[in-house]
């Protein structure tokens, strides 16, 4: 009995740590934000929620900006998080744009690292497209009153909050300290935890906390398998590989049926490339101008036009290129390197197979009776209108000619009737 009791009071002191332990819990905003990064956002909250030992969920962001909706579904789990929530704008070089801006300002506890930046927060359209003078006043009032109430919840500087919206200011680290937009300056993780030690934190649902981190330890809260996934098939540039890789594998499919590798994987690639675009904001106006261009290569091919079709169909490629993904930030749009690299390779090469086919149509035939057309050889017996016998090709031919040829005189094949060869004199030069 007395075994059984000591290992059950053992068991509970090993125990006590996990069930009574607070944790610091870690997540990484990296690249744009959108619907799979909120997804991650929202489900690590979900999981903090259940958890019911957190002592500070931190935050470490490097984003140019992103959709409005995911921004702010991501603040509202920031506001009714269950333990306060710091930003952490890091690595040194990172920044907070646009929608970043917005998330840092609503953190319980807003921290730079030095030679960061954050701000440059007007609005734009999510597809990158022109609105009106009347609806941008309205998408710009809304913005700033929401950055102005969530400034004015966390006692921070309403003013330059208002301006990185209208005027798409930007500041330094230093600034934003100097200026009241955020609490302090970090190099790294562990002085962050370490200013934040004893501070006295109010947190989105008005209480207040102080923090005890000394024996706490970071856990780093990861995307799923699926997440990962789905956010690297959603890179732009591999999103735009995966469309022409597929549409190229289904061309050869098609021209040489039978093959089924080109067709089995450029029909998967198809698949993962429209599952990206159900995230980034398509313009279908350049997948149209993208497809009118395999079809302008193709009748490059079928129908030599002296490359009239080739050049129409690079033209047309590369501006369906720059207009597929129509977002107005760089990182959520193919590069142009990677589109000049595609159009000129696909271009040249689609040139070359029509110099190739037109090369073939031109060519003197070779073999068979048209083959002998133009061919020299010599009269074995004289040949006159009505017969005649000549070698040509290493074979005997008969032969007539418009005038006699005397027999061992050199003659050329003008023409070939029914396998008699029509021949003239050779002429010498």
């Amino acid at each position: 009995m007395r075994r059984e009791k000591a290992r059950h009071i053992l068991f509970f002191i090993f125990l006590l740590p996990l069930v009574l332990g607070a944790e610091i819990y870690k997540l990484d905003i990296k690249g744009p934000i959108e619907t799979i990064l909120e997804e991650y956002v929202v489900q690590s909250f979900e999981d903090i929620h259940k958890a019911k030992d957190a002592t500070l969920i931190i935050i470490e962001m490097d984003t140019p900006g992103g959709f409005d909706t995911s921004m702010r579904n991501i603040i509202k789990e920031i506001l009714a998080a269950p333990a306060p929530v710091a930003v952490f704008v890091s690595p040194r070089g990172a920044r907070a744009a646009s929608a970043g801006f917005f998330i840092t300002i609503a953190a319980d506890i807003a921290v730079m690292a030095p030679g960061t930046n954050m701000g440059a927060a007007h609005p734009v359209s999510a597809t990158g497209g022109k609105i009106d003078e009347t609806m941008n006043e309205k998408i710009t009032n809304d913005a700033v009153s929401y950055v102005k109430s969530l400034a004015k919840s966390r006692n921070r500087n309403q003013e330059l909050s208002e301006k990185a919206v209208r005027e798409s200011k930007s500041y330094t680290a230093e600034e934003c300290v100097n200026e009241n937009l955020i609490d302090f300056v970090a190099e790294d993780l562990d002085e962050l935890i370490e200013k934040l030690e004893g501070k006295e934190v109010k947190t989105g649902n008005g209480d207040s906390v102080i923090l005890d981190l000394k024996k706490e330890k970071i856990q780093a809260m990861e995307m799923s398998t699926r997440q990962k996934f789905l956010r690297t098939i959603t890179n732009p540039n591999l999103a735009y590989f995966l469309l022409i890789f597929g549409l190229l594998g289904l061309y050869l499919e098609f021209t040489h049926p039978g093959i089924m590798i080109p067709g089995v994987l450029g029909g998967i690639s198809l698949l993962l490339a429209f599952l990206a675009f159900q995230v980034l904001p398509i313009n279908y106006i350049g997948l149209i101008l993208i497809l009118l261009a395999i079809a302008f290569f193709i009748a490059e091919i079928k129908t030599p036009g002296f490359g009239v079709f080739g050049i129409g169909g690079v033209i047309s490629f590369v501006l369906g290129s720059v207009m597929l993904i129509d977002s107005p930030i760089p990182e959520m749009r193919p590069t142009m390197s990677v589109i000049i690299f595609f159009a000129l390779g696909i271009g040249l090469t689609f040139l070359f197979l029509t110099y190739k086919v037109y090369q073939s149509a031109n060519k003197k035939v070779e073999t068979g009776k048209e083959g002998l057309v133009g061919e020299t050889g010599s009269a074995r017996t004289d040949i006159t209108p009505e017969a005649g016998k000549v070698f040509v090709h290493g074979e005997w031919w008969n032969a007539v000619a418009d005038s006699e040829i005397p027999a061992g005189a050199k003659v050329v094949v003008d023409e070939v009737v029914d396998f008699v060869l029509k021949v003239s004199p050779l002429k010498k030069s």
